[in-house]
């Protein structure tokens, strides 16, 4: 049975009720919402993959590390160098017998355009040896997502 708010003389209301359709529309906005993938900004890097039958081969003693700085430069063995002279570097280094191990360290404060730049740089290189080094300081900061700052 339905009740009127109203006057109640037997004829029927003349306003639609809206709350099954305001229901039915906040449930399609959460659906909506859930559904929306995630905006990530990546940038790919094809590594490869292990086979796990191979033999490791020694460690190879000879490394050249990338930094990007804080004060957004682009550190070669710790000595400041631009885009095409790292590009040129790195050319260089696919040359050689054995090839070093190419470590690369960006400064948690260094910009995101540089790193993403040197990132394509190092990619479009071809180098083989490739490695990110220091993310073990950032660690405490993953384990502890609701860490306050000071």
């Amino acid at each position: 049975m339905a009740m009127s708010a109203g006057k109640d003389d037997g004829e029927p209301m003349g306003e639609m009720n809206t709350t099954p359709l305001i229901d039915v529309m906040l449930v399609l906005l959460i659906m909506f919402i859930i559904t929306i993938p995630v905006a990530t900004h990546a940038v790919n890097i094809d590594l490869p993959t292990p086979n796990p039958n191979a033999v490791k081969p020694p460690i190879d003693p000879v490394k050249n590390k990338v930094v990007v700085s804080p004060q957004n430069q682009i550190l070669w063995n710790g000595t400041p160098i631009e885009l095409a002279i790292l590009m040129s570097n790195l050319k260089g280094t696919t040359q050689m017998q054995p090839e070093p191990e190419l470590q690369f360290e960006p400064d948690a404060q260094a910009g995101y355009d540089l790193t993403v730049k040197v990132l394509n740089v190092i990619k479009a290189s071809e180098v083989t040896k490739f490695g990110f080094v220091g993310n073990e300081r950032y660690a405490a900061f993953a384990k502890a997502p609701n860490a306050k700052s000071e």
